[in-house]
C-alpha cells in the first residue's frame, strides 16, 4: 500500500460537456465548476490532509477558445480570489501561482500577487493554481535561464530548480476529470513517476465521494519508481 500523499493535482475537465447535458452555456459549466473547488479543497487538506494541491486553471492552449469563453474564465478566477482570501488566511493556506502570467490582465495579476502576499508565511497547506501554464513554455524558460557553462554539466536538480514548480513536490497523484486520458501539457515532467486518476465524472460533480475513490485507488497501488 502507497504512503500518504503529499502532492494531488487535478485537471478539472468537462465544464462544458456539463453545462451541454443540461442545456446551459459553457460559462455556466465554468461557474459551476469554480463552485466545486472549495468543496474538493476542504475534503482534500481537511479529511485526507495533503499538503500540496494544484489545478489546472487555464492552459496555454486555452487561448484558442472563444474570447467570451475566457473572458468568463478569467472573471471567475478574480471572482474566486475576491471570495476566499479570508478563507485562505484564516485556514492558513498558502496560495501559489504557476505559469506565464505576463499576458494576465493587470487587475487579474495584481490580485494574484496580493494573495500570495497574504499568505506567503504558511507552510502547512499550499494551493497552487496553474493559469496560462504549459509544461513545454516551462522547461523551454527554465532551459533558456540557464547559462553555457551551467548547461555543460546540468544534472535534474539543476534544471528543476528553474522549473515554476521549484520547492514543491512531484505530484504523487494527478486525477483528470470527463472520461480524457491525456495530460494535456500538465507538469509533464513533474509527473514522470505520478500516478495517474482518470474518471468519466465531470468537474462539476466530482464531489467528496469521488475524491475518495481516487484517493483510495492511490493507496491500493504500488509504487515501484523503476525497481521490483
Amino acid at each position: 500500500m502507497n504512503t500518504p500523499l503529499k502532492h494531488i493535482a487535478f485537471i478539472m475537465d468537462g465544464n462544458g460537456r456539463w453545462a451541454k447535458q443540461r442545456g446551459l452555456g459553457r460559462t455556466e459549466g465554468h461557474t459551476a465548476g469554480a463552485q466545486r473547488v472549495s468543496d474538493v479543497l476542504t475534503r482534500v487538506f481537511d479529511h485526507w490532509h495533503i499538503p500540496f494541491v494544484t489545478l489546472y486553471a487555464f492552459s496555454t492552449e486555452n487561448w484558442k477558445r472563444p474570447a467570451y469563453e475566457i473572458k468568463a474564465i478569467f472573471n471567475l478566477l478574480t471572482c474566486y480570489l475576491k471570495n476566499n482570501i479570508d478563507s485562505f488566511v484564516e485556514n492558513k493556506i498558502r496560495l501559489r501561482v504557476i505559469g506565464n502570467l505576463d499576458a494576465l490582465s493587470k487587475p487579474l495579476r495584481t490580485n494574484l500577487e496580493m494573495a500570495m502576499q497574504q499568505t506567503a508565511t504558511f507552510d502547512t497547506r499550499t494551493l497552487t493554481l496553474a493559469i496560462n501554464y504549459g509544461a513545454r513554455e516551462e522547461v523551454l524558460q527554465a532551459i533558456k535561464s540557464l547559462s553555457a557553462d551551467e548547461l555543460k554539466d546540468l544534472q535534474w536538480d539543476q534544471l528543476a530548480a528553474r522549473f515554476y514548480t521549484a520547492n514543491m513536490p512531484d505530484p504523487d497523484l494527478i486525477v483528470r476529470t470527463s472520461g480524457e486520458q491525456r495530460l494535456s501539457n500538465f507538469l509533464l515532467l513533474q509527473s514522470a513517476y505520478s500516478e495517474l486518476y482518470f474518471t468519466e465524472t465531470f468537474w462539476p460533480d466530482f464531489d467528496g465521494h469521488a475524491l475518495d475513490l481516487a484517493i483510495e485507488s492511490y493507496l491500493k497501488r504500488k509504487r515501484r519508481f523503476g525497481g521490483v
